[in-house]
């Protein structure tokens, strides 16, 4: 069986959170162990994890900035056209009223 999993934008960045965290806590669990390859892996994971934050905030910022955009343009669709707006709405309410009556 082949199922579709839809991933959200906040879906990915609350996974991301979490690897995040998960490293941080990684990172500090072996601050404790020695040796020259440890400290060249850390740093690498350290610099990862940096990487990392910098893209997450990134993503969040873009994000947050489109959904004003959309909200202001479904803002001013319906400023413009108040009617039109109220008899989408309306269109959609009774196709999903009659979905969910099917039910």
């Amino acid at each position: 069986m082949n199922a579709r999993v839809e991933v959200t934008t906040d879906q990915l960045v609350a996974d991301l959170k979490t690897v995040m965290e998960d490293a941080e806590a990684l990172l500090k669990a072996t601050s404790t162990l020695t040796g020259e390859k440890v400290q060249e892996v850390r740093a690498r994971a350290e610099e990862s994890l940096r990487q990392a934050k910098v893209r997450l905030s990134e993503v969040e910022e873009e994000a947050m900035r489109r959904a004003r955009e959309i909200a202001d343009a479904a803002d001013e669709y319906v400023q413009e056209n108040p009617w039109q707006a109220v008899g989408i709405a309306a269109g959609v309410g009774l196709v999903l009223g009659l979905l969910l009556a099917r039910r």
